[in-house]
This record gives C-alpha cells, structure tokens and sequence, in this order.
C-alpha cells in the first residue's frame, strides 16, 4: 500500500509584477488525513497548488513533498496524483485512450487503466470520446488520471465539482477510504457544507495568507455554541429559562439558550417540569466562520503553534533552490503579470505537445547526452510542453 507523505509549504511567497498571490505561506499537512484548502477566489489556493506540482517557481520559500521539491521525486506519477481541471481532454480520444498515453508516458502497466475506470464508476464508457462526456464524468475521468500510478499523495482542485448528489457522496467516501489507507490527501473547494462533511483538517488562506490550520472542531470556541430547544408549553419553557438567569432568543422553531450545553437546559426544564420537544446542540456554522476569517473579523490561533504556524510567523524563508519547478501563466485566481514586469523571468514561447495531460509529468534527460542540460520542463494539463532553461549561477548568487 502506497505511503502518504507530508506535504510542507514553507514562507512560500509568488508575485506575479506587482500582483502578489501567495505571501508567506507556512503549512503542513499530514498522511492519513483528508485536509481542506480553503480561500476566497484570488486567495492563491491553486498558485499554491501549482507551485507544490513544480508548474509554477516560487518567488521565495518552497512546497515540498515528503521533504523534496516535485522535480526532485524520482518517480512521480507514482508519488502524486493531481487533477487541478476537469476540461483538459482531447475531445476526440476515448477516456481509456487518454489513460493508456498517461500510463506510457509514466511507466506505468496499461493493465492500470481498466482498474481505475472501475474505480471512478467509468468502465461501462471508457471506450467513449471524451467530447461527449458531461462535466461530472470529465470529474471522474481526471480523478482516474490522478490515481493510475497508484500513488501516496493526492492533490486535488474542487474534486466535487458537476457531479450530482450520489456523485457528491460517493467522492466523499472514496476520499476518506484513501485517507484512511495512509493517504495524503488535500483538495481545495468553495462547497463548504461539502467540505464541513468530508474533511479532518483545514487550511484556510485569504489574501495569500494562512488565517487558520487544524481540525474543524478548532475553529469555534466553547463559548460559541449554544442550545436549541423548544418545548408545547412555550411561556413555561421561557419562564424557566429566566428564572435560572440564561441569556436566550426566541426562533419560529424554538428558543436559543447561548453558551449553555443541552444537559443543562435539560435539567433547568425537568426541575420546573416542563416537557421539551426539541434539544440540540449548535455550533458556529462553517460558511459563517469562514466568511470572519477571510474578513478579518476574528483570528483563530492554530491548535498546535508548533506545527502549525500562522502567516505572520517569524520564520525566515528560505531561498528557492536552482531550478525549481517551471513558471506558468497566473491561475484564474490571481492577475496577469503585466508584459513589462522586471522582475519576471523570461517565460519560454510554448510548443504543442501531441498528447495532453491531466497532471505534470517529468521525463528523464536523454542518457546520450554527454553533458545533460538542467532544464526543467513539464507536460501541462493542457497539452503544453513548458521549458525553463537552466539557471545561471550568477544570476543565482545575484538573488
């Protein structure tokens, strides 16, 4: 069974010009665990994504995975899995011809492809054209690509997106049972209720900044919560209430009794011999949480301060190593670097590749060469071979 891998974003810093989409992000998150990326849009989630899949260079700072930069990973579709878009198909190759390419270009046996068509729910069309599937089976098909080399870490980008409720729920068991085997897995959604069901672990950034990382239960306090309880004889249940000196609110379906657990509501209501019909406890909801994050509005410390630094950490950030990743175009979530930017490197013109990808590939330098060039290059999801070329050396030291 393959092993998970703990993923580290360390003082990870991208400006695109003037445009900074990541600013010092420091996280990390653990195999056996399903962890949530969360951000509002221009939040830099899929920048960072992108720089942790070597698609993107870091301005400063690294994203490593099991201690190692994705161009460092001796085999690494056997290592990653990642599936960041759901339209990056040729529309006219069958999906298990999509698979064989990927498994070729991967080392991977062909026999894979079959498996992960059953997997995802895709063996009945897998001899189909991709051009004729909906957005919910181009889901499953990218998920597929993810998971042919069967590996440790899976990076996904809003892996619910088109499929319909039963879709929605069987992702979500299928996630836990691959986290469950020792997995890393980390998606990035908006679908909070989603999230709020599927997930163990939270990072959550705005504005290129981490504002929280821990579990679910971290993000609201005690004193958040509150009872919801309701009885058929009302002004009873609110006399009651009052007499024990509760602060409480009345709803259409029922009263909230703030910062108060249900057994003692409960046993305020048996003592005045009041018979309830409803008794819940609440808590602060997610999508409310989320929005005074983002905002600003409360800061919440991160459950374990030394494993899971806030944004505005001390910590010095290291410098990136030579030819790290490759540089790509700004995602949808961050501007376009403006054509003078100085402090851009030269981004090379793209070349059409014959066979597209759902993920970064990495081949190996030719063995004839005498003296092997260190030039970083990725096959995209789009189809498109982008090359970095080696970094000079005093260039380096310039920095």
């Amino acid at each position: 069974m393959p092993d998970g891998q703990v993923l580290e974003f360390c003082g990870l810093v991208k400006r695109f010009g003037p445009v900074t989409a990541v600013d010092g992000l420091t996280a990390r998150v653990e195999p056996g665990l399903v962890t949530g990326f969360l951000g509002p849009n221009g939040a830099g989630k899929t920048t960072s994504l992108r720089m942790l899949l070597g698609l993107v260079r870091p301005t400063e700072g690294t994203a490593t995975i099991g201690g190692r930069t994705y161009d460092k990973l001796d085999r690494p579709l056997q290592s990653v899995g990642a599936a960041l878009e759901a339209s990056s198909f040729h529309p006219g190759r069958t999906a298990a011809n999509h698979l064989r390419v990927y498994a070729d270009a991967g080392g991977i046996p062909r026999a894979r492809v079959d498996e992960v068509l059953g997997l995802v729910g895709l063996a009945d069309v897998g001899g189909r054209k991709v051009g004729g599937y909906s957005l919910g089976m181009r889901q499953r098909l990218g998920l597929a690509s993810a998971l042919l080399g069967d590996p440790g870490v899976l990076v996904l980008d809003e892996p619910t997106n088109g499929l319909d409720p039963e879709g929605i729920r069987w992702m979500r068991g299928l996630l836990r049972t691959l986290a469950a085997e020792g997995r890393t897995v980390l998606i990035s959604s908006h679908l909070l209720a989603e999230v709020q069901q599927t997930v163990d672990a939270l990072l959550i950034i705005a504005s290129g900044k981490l504002v929280f990382q821990g579990g679910i239960e971290d993000l609201a306090e005690r004193s958040e919560h509150a009872t919801i309880v309701d009885a058929p004889d009302r002004a009873a249940l609110i006399a009651a209430i009052e007499a024990a000196g509760l602060e409480y609110a009345v709803l259409r379906n029922g009263l909230t009794v703030h910062r108060v657990e249900p057994v003692e509501v409960g046993a305020i209501a048996g003592a005045a011999g009041v018979v309830l019909s409803s008794l819940q406890r609440r808590g602060a909801g997610l999508e409310e949480i989320f929005l005074d994050l983002v905002n600003g509005a409360v800061v919440v410390p991160p459950a374990d301060a030394s494993t899971s630094p806030a944004a505005d950490s001390p910590e010095p950030r290291p410098e990136p190593a030579p030819g790290q990743g490759t540089d790509a175009e700004p995602d949808a979530e961050t501007e376009p670097a403006p054509e003078s930017e100085p402090d851009a490197e030269p981004e090379p013109a793209p070349q059409p590749a014959p066979v597209p990808e759902s993920a970064p590939v990495r081949e190996p330098e030719p063995a004839s060469e005498p003296e092997p060039s260190t030039a970083a290059f990725t096959v995209a999801s789009t189809g498109v071979i982008d090359i970095v070329p080696p970094a000079d050396p005093a260039e380096e030291e310039q920095r």
